[in-house]
């Protein structure tokens, strides 16, 4: 008995000894394979020609007809700081400047071109509301009449109510931007 108690302890300082030269071990490897793909990922590009002619990239040059590219390392820019707030100031608005050789045009002119715009703005807005109004009589609140093999076949009915009600949202959305277009039409 005398004698095993002896061995233990040193049997199990032992065990410690060889787990941690079984953990720098391993902890080194990790780190060579890391550093290994590191460069791996820096390291060089080649381009090659197959047989068919096509130019092909890879990272290794070992078929004939590679070339070894000169890649120069990618050049990163900091952004730049945020004052101390955190979030970047509302700058003043620059005041509209227009070189003295660009071409103005006389008022009247211009209050021709921009009656001209309205005319056509509202003569789309016109056309654009009464399309609407046929795209909602037809529809029926939902409930649009069946035509041809619809009667038998739901799903196309089905299909023709979804299409319905989508024209209806485009010709709505059309309305609602030709309006806001109008309003930035100067009187």
């Amino acid at each position: 008995m005398g004698l095993s108690s002896t061995l233990v302890p040193d049997l199990v300082s032992s065990a410690a000894g060889m787990a941690r030269q079984h953990l720098f071990k391993a902890i080194t490897a990790g780190l060579t394979i890391a550093a290994a793909s590191t460069a791996q990922a820096q390291g060089d590009i080649f381009v090659c020609t197959d047989p068919d002619g096509r130019k092909v990239y890879q990272n290794t040059g070992t078929s004939r007809g590679c070339k070894r590219l000169d890649v120069q390392p990618l050049t990163t820019v900091p952004a730049p700081k945020l004052p101390a707030g955190g979030a970047p100031g509302p700058r003043a608005a620059a005041p509209a400047v227009t070189p003295a050789t660009f071409p103005r045009v006389e008022a009247d002119t211009q209050r021709v071109r921009d009656g001209e715009r309205r005319r056509i703005l509202e003569d789309e807005l016109k056309t654009e509301e009464e399309r609407l109004a046929k795209l909602r009589t037809e529809f029926n609140n939902g409930q649009p009449e069946r035509q041809g093999d619809e009667t038998r076949n739901f799903a196309r009915y089905q299909e023709r109510v979804v299409r319905m009600q989508e024209d209806i949202q485009r010709s709505e959305n059309n309305i609602l931007a030709l309006r806001r277009e109008l309003g930035m039409v100067r009187q």
